[in-house]
């Protein structure tokens, strides 16, 4: 049966937001239309309590008053914002609607929709069905939507009077961007608007042959979730970035009403807030992808420069900068002016990471951008609007912005401030330049010329070369800010800088040379961020004394320079454990894309159940494992018979976890899909004794996928993941069976092995037989020696009911399966039948991460420090709006 009903509604409620966002955005227009405004300087001696802001001119304090002239009587009823309101209200069910729809879909697991096919599956819990919602373009841009119906709401009730109509305005004309990418409505034969989550996998795929035969067809079953994206960080990380995108929008929007209203200055106080708001929820979301990274990736670390992790790091350095600028905009006319372009900048380069993301534009030099849907117009008319309706407005309003009579002093704490700011831009330049190189050729190719720009080949090497600088600058700054803020350099005099500088200069020396380091730029780094500890720390625990409110500044910037600490040495000083000295040639040029040299020194072979020592730790790979549902832990794989396709199994013995028996032999287990984990057992010096599970899985479209597992102490990780597994589909192939024919205590050779019979003795236990007393049993044994001991198979032979039964021995680590097959009492022989496969193994690679802890403390911190201040200045600018009104 096809479910068309509720597709037919999610698409209902698609056109319903496009067409009220577009009224909102109208109705809001005429409304703000129905106000002006305008900019007077007054003296000082006149009533200050409506000033918008104060700007130092040539030492003398000039105040400058918003004063607005209502075009109709107060007490008149604006129908143009009720009617934008109430638009608005209806656009937000409108979005809400789309989403319950489309998740009813992927609950219900109706395949007959291309969305719910594409993304999910029978097999996926409710948190990874979650995910799946937003895997693709159009969930993301719903996820987009609705932070936005959030915030919108937030400031109708909190914007004020005077300001909702013009923020608000700007607010519903991006929705009305973002509900066009979801339209999917196609005009003639070329053009089509949008791309619609609601669309039938046989009008995704008319071209399909299954349609051909059978219209009504409905797959069974979905292509399930990405198996990177199956990790808890991919259920709250992509709603937490999309929220933090949302709140750059509120800032642009203030900034774009003040410059509307001709109150350069007047916008500030209100989008301070939530500048600081949209810079903690940033760069949560930018250290969330991080640690999914370093849980799910193996490429041995938490950021890789892809494009996808730039395209939100660039706008975040600049909002950051822009809230140091909006800090001091009340007393500069550069830093106001700074606010404004960066304000605007940050809400552009979010549009513009957007483009390059999912316009298809960057092919194949990220990893994980998505593909071209045929929005790549759409997003190019997003982009252009917006930043023509800004640069065009800033352009025309700019002379309502006073000049400062002269240049702030380098005593200062705007100075200061301002060329912090200035870095975090240059280091944003730098990224975003690089990034864009696909963008240049682009544009090129569309002009008829061939670019020969090429992205780095090494493109860690590239950006951490410039990144390194930057920061080394930023975190010698964030001292010197700090002291300049709270007024420890007074009338030019640097002496409170010298007590922390010898502190770290001592620090610095002390560390350098106990821990060994000699790379100049890694000293450089130390000795900035070590600056920034003891600079930072003394501030913060003054202002602690006085009021811990006044401490997210401080609070922020010792979080950074702990992060700095523990990049350095995580990145810089990590150790490989996974030393190859086998001699064994691991890689090759077809399975490693670098140094072909370097990844045979930094793999090792592990055969199951054989320790190898690996510098302090005796390592040996433990077999592999599998998730039951209902079951805590890791199961063996051998313990169940996967039914591939099912997600279930059937248990091959009594399951016992802690004491408690879970399954009996025979019982049917649910199973979680497609991974399968490799214990990997750590003996330590002292004896102590852990194992960790990497997972890989065998993907026919992807290859090898593999994630790591982690060990966490409290000065280093220990970091291990497989690069390469036996092939599954040989890894139940045997070779063509060879017999043997030996007496008791002769000696064979069994896959290479030396083997002796021992004996042979009479048996009453033999897995799944019931002997009975005219029943005769038997079981050889087998005794079979390897470098790291000996080990007994003990095949059996039966005689039962006047039949014969030879239950195998089986033996993973020799991988060979042997058979009793006959016994000749005459000439005191047993005959063997004995088949050979690929022993179990893996190949792979194991780091110890010092101090990377540093960076996950220093994260907590900078959004501590980030919560702090937000608080602060909304309350602040709550008690203004109080006494205003």
């Amino acid at each position: 049966m096809i479910h068309t009903t509720v597709g037919q509604l999610g698409h209902f409620f698609v056109i319903l937001s496009f067409v009220t966002s577009l009224v909102a955005t109208v109705a809001y227009f005429l409304s703000a239309l129905g106000r002006r405004t305008s900019v007077q300087t007054i003296s000082v001696e006149e009533p200050q309590l409506a000033y918008a802001g104060e700007s130092s001119f040539g030492g003398k304090t000039a105040r400058h008053k918003a004063a607005v002239q209502p075009a109709t009587p107060d007490n008149e009823k604006d129908d143009w914002k009720g009617l934008a309101r109430w638009a608005f209200y209806v656009h937000g069910a409108a979005v809400l609607g789309v989403i319950a729809c489309l998740f009813y879909i992927i609950f219900n697991h109706y395949f007959e929709y291309h969305y719910a096919w594409s993304h999910s599956s029978r097999a996926l819990p409710v948190y990874y069905m979650i995910a799946c919602f937003w895997e693709s373009q159009e969930g993301s841009f719903l996820l987009w939507l609705f932070w936005n119906v959030v915030l919108g709401n937030l400031l109708i009730r909190t914007a004020g009077k005077t300001w909702e109509a013009p923020i608000m305005t700007v607010f519903a004309l991006v929705q009305v961007f973002l509900a066009s990418m979801i339209m999917g409505v196609v005009f003639g034969d070329t053009f089509k608007l949008g791309s619609s989550p609601f669309l039938l996998l046989r009008e995704a795929m008319p071209d399909a042959p299954i349609f051909g035969t059978d219209p009504n067809f409905v797959p069974k079953d979905g292509n399930g979730l990405n198996p990177l994206l199956q990790n808890y960080w991919m259920v709250i990380h992509p709603p937490t970035t999309f929220l933090g995108y949302a709140l750059t929008l509120v800032p642009f929007a203030y900034c774009i009403a003040g410059l509307w209203r001709n109150e350069p200055f007047a916008w500030i106080r209100p989008a301070l807030p939530w500048t600081l708001a949209g810079g903690l929820i940033l760069g949560t979301a930018i250290m969330m992808g991080a640690y999914w990274a370093y849980e799910t990736l193996n490429f041995g670390g938490y950021w890789n420069w892809d494009p996808v992790e730039n395209s939100v790091y660039v706008p975040w350095l600049v909002l950051v900068a822009s809230v140091h600028t909006m800090l001091t905009a009340k007393r500069s006319s550069t830093a106001l002016k700074s606010s404004i372009i960066l304000t605007i900048a940050t809400f552009i380069l979010v549009l513009y990471s957007t483009f390059l993301t999912r316009s298809g534009i960057l092919g194949n030099a990220s990893v994980h951008s998505f593909t071209d849907l045929g929005l790549s117009g759409q997003l190019l008319v997003y982009l252009l609007v917006f930043v023509a309706l800004a640069v065009v407005l800033a352009a025309r309003k700019w002379k309502h912005i006073p000049t400062d009579d002269q240049e702030a002093s380098v005593y200062t704490k705007e100075f200061w401030l301002f060329i912090g700011a200035t870095v975090l831009c240059l280091a944003a330049f730098q990224v975003i330049a690089t990034t864009s190189i696909p963008v240049y050729n682009k544009i090129l190719e569309s002009f008829g010329k061939i670019s020969n720009l090429a992205l780095p080949a090494d493109q860690i090497a590239h950006y951490n070369k410039f990144q390194v600088w930057f920061f080394v600058v930023i975190a010698l700054l964030t001292g010197v800010g700090q002291y300049m803020w709270w007024r420890k350099v007074d009338n030019k005099k640097w002496d409170a800088l010298i007590t922390p500088a010898i502190i770290t200069l001592l620090i610095s020396a002390g560390v350098i040379a106990l821990g060994g380091i000699k790379n100049p730029v890694y000293m450089a780094l130390l000795v900035s961020a070590v600056f920034a500890v003891v600079t930072n720390g003394s501030i913060l625990i003054g202002v602690i004394r006085g009021n811990y409110r006044f401490s997210g500044g401080a609070i922020a910037h010792l979080g950074m320079a702990l992060m700095l600490i523990g990049i350095l040495y995580s990145a810089g000083y990590s150790t490989v454990i996974s030393v190859n000295t086998s001699g064994l040639l691991i890689s090759n040029q077809d399975e490693f894309t670098k140094n072909d040299n370097k990844e045979n020194k930094e793999n090792t072979l592990l055969w199951l159940n054989q320790p190898e020592r690996m510098g302090q730790y005796q390592l040996t790979y433990r077999g592999q494992r599998i998730e039951a549902r209902e079951i805590p832990g890791y199961i063996p794989r051998k313990d169940v018979m996967v039914i591939e396709g099912d997600f279930h199994g059937i248990a091959q013995k009594d399951i016992e976890k802690n004491g408690k028996v879970y399954y009996k032999k025979g019982d049917t287990l649910a199973l979680y899909p497609e991974n399968t984990y490799y214990e990997v057992e750590y003996r330590e010096p002292d004896g102590k004794v852990f194992s960790l599970y990497p997972r890989a899985q065998v993907n026919a479209k992807m290859g090898l996928l593999a994630s790591p597992d982690t060990r966490h102490k409290a000065d280093r990780d220990i970091y291990t993941y497989v690069n390469s597994v036996p092939d599954p589909e040989a890894e139940n192939k045997w070779e063509k069976t060879e017999t043997y024919s030996v007496a008791i205590k002769d000696t064979f050779f069994l896959n290479d092995y030396v083997a002796i019979l021992d004996d042979v003795v009479r048996t009453n236990e033999v897995d799944g037989l019931q002997i009975g007393p005219e029943d005769a049993a038997v079981r050889a044994h087998v005794r079979v020696m390897s470098k790291n001991g000996e080990q007994v198979l003990s095949p059996a032979f039966v005689i039962k009911n006047r039949m014969v039964a030879h239950p195998a021995e089986t033996s993973d680590e020799l991988g060979v399966r042997i058979q009793l097959n006959e016994i000749d009492p005459r000439t005191g022989k047993f005959t063997f039948a004995v088949n050979r496969t690929q022993r179990d193994y893996i190949v792979m690679k194991a780091f110890e991460k010092p101090l990377i802890n540093l960076l996950w403390i220093g994260t907590f911190l900078v959004i501590l420090g980030f919560g702090f201040s937000t608080i602060r200045r909304y309350r602040e600018f709550s008690k203004m709006r109080d006494k205003l009104v």
